[in-house]
């Protein structure tokens, strides 16, 4: 079997791939660099070049060519590197007749839990969203702390350390007291609290038991992030920015997180993503994959989870309902209950509609900052 083509799939906010092959057999894969992908692409061709006449079975082969090619790396190669990745491994299965998971060891479970997101931010309305989701089955929910990510621009009183902590407590509150404790609550601070700000919340809401801080501050100082776990009992999760396994092993050596992030598309496909969670097995360090991305994202996620003896939660991609991209798919991905069912069709378990492009015109996302009300930039 020999690779043919690589061809690009543009559609709604996402890129996908197609790698082609002499015997008729198609993987499919999904680039992490959202917002970047005119610059992934760029990657993507000159991997291309490389791949084309190669065996797409030697996986771990390609991806430690690509990866050891040239001295400079970083989240643009990475991101080409598992769109690329995740369709070889999509070959592998559909060529062998068998899910991936089935390849990387096997089920350890049959359907995977999830968590949606909450997309209000008053205590009110966060506590209303916990309801709702709690009704239809969900038992977790991902509380958006700090804000709209939609929000161009702080508030004078967001300047206000003890007011924003204590504002920001309140909706923990709010939650807890509508859903009781059956239910689980994710933090979910998108890296705009400073340290300070970070241990006060904290300390602020242990009582009312979340299931995990996520990136209270920004994850590129490990040993900052490291001080922040230490100074609560509640659980630190991270790691969605990061680029390589070795990052990972940072977080872990350093008693950084509870909970590791990676993200399929962002780390370099399934193959690095074993690894991490091996890696983590080894430090009880439980999964939690990030997944902002489109449904070929979710259905490498759902393979890693069903095969890792250390998952712990999937997050549930918040357009996969709200933005219909679902209907990106041949057949749908089946929720049942909050429980996503892990496909057992061969390869990554989806087929992406034929027409998809023309259904989901591509819609790139733009780079954008929050501004502080001084005029500063704010992390979100």
């Amino acid at each position: 079997m020999k690779i043919t083509d690589l061809e690009l799939v543009p559609a709604s906010k996402y890129l996908f791939i197609k790698i082609h092959t002499d015997e008729g057999i198609t993987g499919i894969g999904e680039v992490g660099s959202w917002g970047f992908i005119d610059a992934t692409v760029g990657a993507l061709e000159k991997f291309k070049n490389y791949l084309i006449g190669k065996d797409p079975l030697q996986i771990e082969h390609h991806w430690n060519y690509m990866y050891r090619s040239l001295y400079f790396r970083g989240s643009i190669v990475m991101s080409a590197i598992a769109a690329i990745d995740i369709a070889l491994w999509d070959i592998l299965g559909k060529k062998l007749g068998v899910p991936v998971y089935q390849l990387l060891g096997g089920k350890t479970r049959n359907k995977v839990r999830t968590y949606a997101a909450v997309f209000e931010f008053t205590p009110e309305d966060m506590a209303r969203g916990c309801l709702e989701l709690k009704e239809k089955g969900f038992t977790a929910a991902r509380l958006m702390i700090t804000g709209s990510l939609k929000d161009d621009f702080t508030k004078r009183e967001d300047d206000i350390f003890a007011s924003n902590v204590q504002k920001n407590i309140e909706k923990v509150k709010a939650c807890r007291e509508a859903v009781g404790d059956d239910f689980d609550l994710i933090l979910e601070v998108h890296r705009s609290m400073n340290p300070s700000e970070a241990i006060a919340f904290a300390k602020g809401v242990e009582e009312y038991r979340p299931y995990f801080l996520e990136d209270p501050i920004a994850p590129d100082n490990v040993h900052a992030m490291s001080d922040i776990a230490a100074r609560t009992n509640i659980s630190i999760a991270t790691g969605e920015r990061a680029i390589n396994i070795q990052e990972f092993e940072e977080l872990m050596r350093n008693n950084a997180a509870k909970y590791v992030r990676p993200d399929v598309c962002a780390i370099g496909g399934i193959t690095p993503a074993k690894k991490i969670a091996s890696m983590a097995e080894a430090n009880y360090i439980g999964i939690v994959p990030h997944n902002p991305l489109g449904p070929v994202s979710t259905a490498a996620c759902l393979q890693l989870d069903a095969c890792i003896p250390n998952f712990s939660i999937q997050e549930f991609p918040s357009f996969y309902e709200q933005g219909n991209e679902g209907e990106m798919l041949k057949e749908p991905l089946v929720v049942e209950d909050g429980y996503l069912i892990i496909p057992d069709a061969p390869g990554i378990g989806i087929e992406l509609i034929d027409d998809i492009t023309e259904k989901f015109p591509a819609k790139q996302r733009d780079i954008k900052c929050q501004i502080a009300f001084d005029g500063s930039v704010k992390d979100r």
